[in-house]
């Protein structure tokens, strides 16, 4: 094939992706704004926003990869034209979502002593306990949002979830304003005051996706609800088959960099505080990413329902070859604009030169990052989901931690050497990946030999 087979398709990919990426980028906007407020009450409350939200993101991981289970059955049950299939897995999702919201929920409040036993330091775990307590229940909004924006994006309907996520954003800064700072009528309540903003945005998100999404004459099919669709046990095992494995594809991932966050505190408060900030900066543009492997799940899961096979793999590539342009231009952004990002976030020199350096690690591991999550994104439009799981453990925590571990010891190169351990285990699950998506598609094609030529989804 002529490369303009491939890049013929950037134009469809970001259609469906914008959306995604800023909604995504959106989760992270909330955390962005927790951090440039709290930075200002200095390092320990910064440091214990990262402790506190590194126990979050990992039941925040566990939820939405599971809720991911719900797009390549949606889309591909789009792709075939089966509304009462989807209607099924929609409704099935939802449940599952809100009961694992509950679950998540009480895991945090159980996992909540362990803070007093990681070696933090003690002012820092203080300052976290009250944050992750008020966090923690907003898993119960989050997760049941989750639900509905997985369904709308395996319809290829982008959108509304984004318009969500942006006005929640607005409504997690007014209120941690408010709440923070004690402005107004409304008490002073330091960092209580983020995690408080926070569970407003969550239930406002909900809310406002289920109003939207109601209404649209596209969806209206899809609510309507009958008892004895809700219990069909084998939907249930379909989505939990599916569920279970990409939450743990998501917790190895980012169990590995909440690991950092742990591995930072031992070196001391500053370290932790500037490990939170080049956290914070990647992340968001791991988002974008995130957006575009969203993409690869829905086209690939078209393409999966209509058996058309050639254009799965061509389309799936082309994804592929987009990621790898943009974060490329990421990183190079990260390496001019290193010693300039991380004032955005605190007045502290030594917090400020260590972000720094972190940056030029984060620029290097930005293109690995980024085809892992794609790759991973076109596996689950092929429902492939347990041989993915094993190369993610493998490669972050046979791979990945080990260095960390070693090289981020104060004796060896600190920082920079936990950050290492990532590089290696992020570029490693990339490569990996890329051979079974390649070993598939190649299958799937040479088992169908005749294709039928119609139009791409």
């Amino acid at each position: 094939m002529q490369l303009s087979d491939y890049t013929k398709e950037f134009r469809k990919n970001l259609n469906i992706a914008y959306p995604v990426m800023l909604g995504q980028l959106g989760h992270v906007l909330v955390g962005l704004a927790d951090n440039l407020m709290v930075g200002r009450l200095g390092a320990a409350p910064l440091a214990a926003v990262s402790l506190g939200n590194s126990l979050v993101f990992i039941a925040l991981s566990l939820g939405i990869g599971f809720s991911f289970a719900i797009t390549p059955l949606i889309a591909e049950a789009d792709g075939s034209g089966d509304i009462e299939k989807g209607r099924s897995y929609f409704h099935h999702g939802i449940i599952l979502c809100g009961i694992n919201g509950i679950l998540l929920f009480l895991l945090l409040l159980l996992a909540k002593p362990l803070l007093y036993y990681l070696d933090q330091p003690p002012e820092v775990v203080e300052y976290a306990m009250p944050y992750l307590e008020i966090v923690a229940f907003s898993m119960l909004p989050l997760m049941i949002f989750q639900a509905y924006k997985q369904f709308a994006d395996g319809l290829s309907q982008t959108k509304y979830s984004m318009y969500a996520t942006i006005l929640a954003n607005v409504v997690n800064v007014l209120f941690n304003y408010l709440l923070i700072y004690g402005i107004w009528v409304f008490p002073e309540l330091g960092l209580e005051g983020a995690a408080i903003g926070t569970l407003i945005s969550r239930f406002f998100m909900l809310w406002f996706v289920w109003e939207i999404l109601r209404r649209k004459s596209k969806f209206k099919p899809y609510f309507v609800w009958s008892k004895k669709e809700l219990f069909n046990i084998d939907i249930f095992k379909k989505i939990l088959n599916l569920g279970l494995p990409t939450a743990l594809q998501m917790l190895f991932e980012v169990a590995i960099f909440t690991a950092t966050v742990f591995l930072a505190g031992l070196l001391g408060t500053n370290q932790q505080a500037a490990n939170q900030i080049a956290l914070n900066l990647a992340s968001m543009t791991f988002m974008i990413a995130v957006g575009l492997g969203v993409t690869a799940t829905i086209r690939v899961g078209n393409q999966k329902g209509l058996h058309h096979y050639k254009d799965l793999r061509r389309i799936a590539m082309s994804v592929f070859l987009l990621v790898f342009i943009i974060e490329a231009v990421f990183a190079v952004g990260f390496i001019l604009l290193k010693d300039w990002l991380p004032t955005f976030y605190i007045d502290n020199a030594e917090v400020v030169l260590l972000s720094s350096q972190l940056l030029i690690v984060a620029a290097l591991f930005q293109l690995s990052d980024g085809m892992q999550v794609v790759i991973l994104g076109a596996l689950r439009g092929l429902q492939d989901v347990k041989v993915p799981t094993a190369i993610c453990f493998v490669a972050y925590w046979m791979i990945g931690f080990p260095v960390s571990w070693y090289f981020g010891k104060a004796e060896n190169m600190g920082s920079m050497g936990i950050w290492m351990g990532l590089l290696a285990g992020l570029t490693a699950s990339a490569l990996m990946l890329y051979f079974r998506f390649n070993y598939l598609s190649h299958k799937l094609i040479a088992n169908k030999p005749k294709e039928i030529k119609t139009e791409t989804v």
